[in-house]
């Protein structure tokens, strides 16, 4: 479904699309996400006739060439092991949803009451696709993937015009593996900025977890990551997935910054309440006094604890005259005047 999502808490998505072909594996993954703290599972839903045509070739590093029918054949899953996969993320009490690459998908997916649907980047500019999905009425995570901002604006407006506004933009780069120099993580600034109303997140495809971690303080509520039990399995999306310790330093070192963001409000903390008095500084007397002294820098100094007249106050008590004896290292008072 899509009940974990929380305002002002980053909504962490485990990718197992393309991961494994059997149950088994799947709840394995399951298993591992659920221990890492994620807060949904995704999958991908397709078939190979309805996805490519047979002269489509693949040209990444992660695939070499090599045939995009095959492959997605070797990786379609049918209604039965959906069904299953989902009770048991279900049962994990995570979310759960998938991309639909085809109208028959999201068929598929609205049968089994997906709580939402995940746009792949290849689909981001597919108009009749997203049409068709805006009309279920549920919420449509978009990666903008190969996406000029125009396009990006294209496809927005052709959802919102199917009455459906729950839309959430993720800033992608469609290379597998994506390298740092073309993650280009400021783009989830300039889709903030052009859709104020719209939460901005990322779907990642780097090796490691820094570009998530970069893109979480830079503002993304998302994060979707391809996960895996061994980056060494055969399959082109494991290498640049996160395993299940990759994934749980991911999951804490968000919820850490989470503390750490704070209110934005510039205030002392509250931890800083007794450090306030102790380590500021007041207005003190550097030497005994006598009532009628003056005070003047010779006698007058600023030191710790801060109890005392701030040293704002300094230059306003040079010159005045003391109205009692003063001992050394007295925090001087506006009645000591």
């Amino acid at each position: 479904m899509f009940n974990n999502f929380q305002s002002n808490k980053c909504y962490i998505i485990a990718e197992i699309g393309g991961n494994f072909v059997n149950f088994e594996q799947a709840k394995h993954l399951v298993d591992l996400a659920a221990k890492a703290g994620v807060d949904a599972v995704k999958l991908q839903t397709f078939k190979a006739e309805t996805l490519s045509t047979k002269s489509a070739l693949f040209n990444m590093e992660n695939t070499g060439i090599t045939s995009q029918y095959d492959l997605f054949e070797k990786y379609q899953i049918n209604h039965e092991l959906h069904e299953k996969i989902f009770s048991y993320i279900n049962e994990k009490n995570l979310d759960w949803f998938s991309t639909p690459s085809h109208q028959t998908d999201v068929d598929l997916l609205e049968k089994l009451n997906v709580g939402a649907h995940k746009i792949g980047s290849d689909d981001a500019i597919n108009i009749p696709l997203l049409k068709y999905i805006a009309k279920t009425d549920k919420p449509i995570l978009l990666s903008t993937g190969m996406c000029t901002l125009q396009e990006v604006r294209d496809s927005v407006s052709a959802i919102l015009e199917e009455g459906n506004e729950k839309i959430y933009i993720l800033h992608a780069i469609t290379s597998y593996p994506t390298h740092p120099k073309n993650v280009n993580l400021k783009a989830i600034h300039t889709l903030k900025k052009e859709f104020p109303h719209l939460i901005v997140g990322y779907s990642d495809h780097t090796i490691g977890i820094t570009a998530c971690l970069c893109a979480v303080a830079m503002g993304a509520e998302i994060i979707e990551k391809h996960f895996t039990h061994d980056k060494k399995a055969e399959g082109p999306d494991h290498q640049l997935s996160a395993d299940y310790n990759e994934m749980k330093e991911l999951v804490d070192r968000i919820r850490e910054f989470e503390l750490m963001r704070g209110t934005g409000i510039k205030r002392p903390a509250d931890s800083e309440e007794v450090t306030r008095k102790n380590n500021r500084k007041s207005v003190v007397v550097t030497g005994d006094i006598r009532i009628g002294d003056i005070l003047t820098s010779e006698n007058l100094g600023i030191r710790r604890p801060g109890l005392g007249l701030a040293p704002k106050y300094y230059f306003d008590l040079l010159g005045k005259k003391v109205v009692k004896n003063l001992k050394k290292d007295h925090l001087i008072g506006w009645g000591d005047v």
